[in-house]
Order: structure tokens, then sequence, then C-alpha cells
């Protein structure tokens, strides 16, 4: 019996695999606008979808991130990749470290994109119930994607990105992966890694700050770094992607 995959985008056919995880408002679809600038002669890019998002919307599940690390492996094994890289943005930072814990060794390097530390965003009964109801609001999640972009862009744009959210998950997958970045911490099980981890961040995200990645990534990574990236909040990859998409690739071809 073939095991089921989750759905995925694959861009590029070069030696370097690398696997990009979204965030918690987005999709596979999140990744395109890098496209034109990526490298596809020296790189392999699979854009993950996660159970219950996008091409794997349909597909049920716990909704967790021990979850999601072993779909990912699946498909790694389904498309031969014995080592890869990974990126993650936002939630998909605690997606990446989820696999770098299950993957045994397979992970070259990680590049985090505004991405959730390890001991989640520590967020307290009340923050987590603003959150929830956006589950089911779309305005509310505007709000919050306004918010993580410094309240600086177009409001046409914050709610362009809400409905695409609300339109490419589902309420249950949505609302099921929330507490495991918002309130969960593995910390313990990452400190000391020496995977190679460079995080992306964006000069106007008032959230996950230079101070923030000093706090947890740093201290638990030793061979983490961070770059600021200009006129960039919370989603860096609509606002600056050609210039996330060099950044990015000039760590990974560090490899």
């Amino acid at each position: 019996m073939t095991q089921a995959l989750n759905g995925y985008v694959q861009i590029g056919h070069g030696p370097r695999k690398v696997l990009a995880m979204s965030g918690w408002f987005g999709s596979a679809e999140d990744w395109q606008p890098l496209v034109p600038a990526l490298d596809t002669d020296a790189f392999t890019y699979v854009f993950f979808d996660y159970r219950g998002y996008g091409r794997s919307r349909e597909r049920d599940g716990a909704f967790s991130f021990e979850e999601a690390a072993q779909d990912v492996l699946a498909l790694a094994d389904h498309l031969g990749w014995d080592r890869f890289s990974l990126i993650g943005h936002s939630m998909g930072g605690v997606a990446i470290q989820r696999v770098l814990l299950a993957a045994g060794g397979r992970i070259e390097r990680m590049a985090g994109v505004c991405p959730v530390p390890a001991c989640g965003s520590r967020m307290d009964d009340t923050r987590l119930a603003m959150f929830r109801a956006a589950i089911d609001d779309v305005e509310r999640r505007a709000a919050i994607i306004a918010f993580s972009t410094g309240n600086r862009l177009a409001p046409r744009f914050t709610a362009h990105l809400a409905r695409e959210s609300q339109q490419r998950s589902r309420a249950d997958a949505f609302g099921g992966y929330l507490p495991h970045w918002a309130a969960s911490d593995f910390s313990t099980d990452v400190a000391g890694n020496a995977t190679p981890v460079k995080l992306f961040i964006g000069e106007h995200d008032p959230t996950i700050t230079a101070d923030l990645m000093n706090r947890t990534w740093l201290a638990w990574y030793p061979n983490a770094t961070v770059e600021t990236l200009a006129n960039a909040g919370h989603y860096p990859m609509y606002e600056v992607p050609v210039a996330l998409a060099t950044a990015l690739e000039h760590w990974l071809k560090e490899a």
C-alpha cells in the first residue's frame, strides 16, 4: 500500500535540496513571489503544505508539528532526499526544529524567516484567546497581519492575506496548530545543537526581534546568526521577495 503524502510544490532541479515550511496564515503559495529570483539550476525547492492546508487541505490528522515532521521525512524519502536543508517562516520556525529533532542527522542547515523559537511565542491566556478568535474571523486575521508588519502596509494587502489564509486552511487545522507554536516549549531538546542556522528578521516586525533571537535561537544553537531585512515586517516573502531569495541562497550555498 502506497503511503499517503502531503501536498507540495516543487521548483528547480539542482543538487542542493531545500524544503520550506510556511507560517500559521500561510501555505506553499507563500513562497511563489521568490521563485523568479531562485537559482533553479543549483537548487531543488519543495514548498510543503501541512495537513489541513493548501494541497494537503483534505488530509486529516492531529495537526501537531511532531506529525508534520514525520510527514516531511516521508516526503523526503519519497523524493529520494538523504540530506537536505530547511526553511521555516513564523510558526514554520517551530516546525523545522521538530523536523531537525526527528531527522537523525539528515538536515544540512536551517534558515528561519521571522521564526518562532523552540520555546513558542509564550502567549498568556489573554493573547492566546485573541489569536483563537481569529480562527473564524477574517477581520481579526487581517488585524494580526497588519500589526505583525508594523501597521505600515496597505489595508487591502493585509485583508488579501487574511482572506487567502482562510481559503487555504481548514479551521480545525488552523486552530489545531495554534497551541503547538504559541504555548509549547521544547527548547531543552535543541539546546547545544550544532546545525548551522541563519535567522532572517524584518526590521519592522514588532515581535520577532533581534533581541528575541539573541535570547532564544542564538542561546540554543551555537552556530546561529541573525540578519535583518530592511523594509520588511513579518512577511518578507511578500514585502521584499528578491532580497529574501538572494539572502537565503547566499546562506544556503555555503553548505
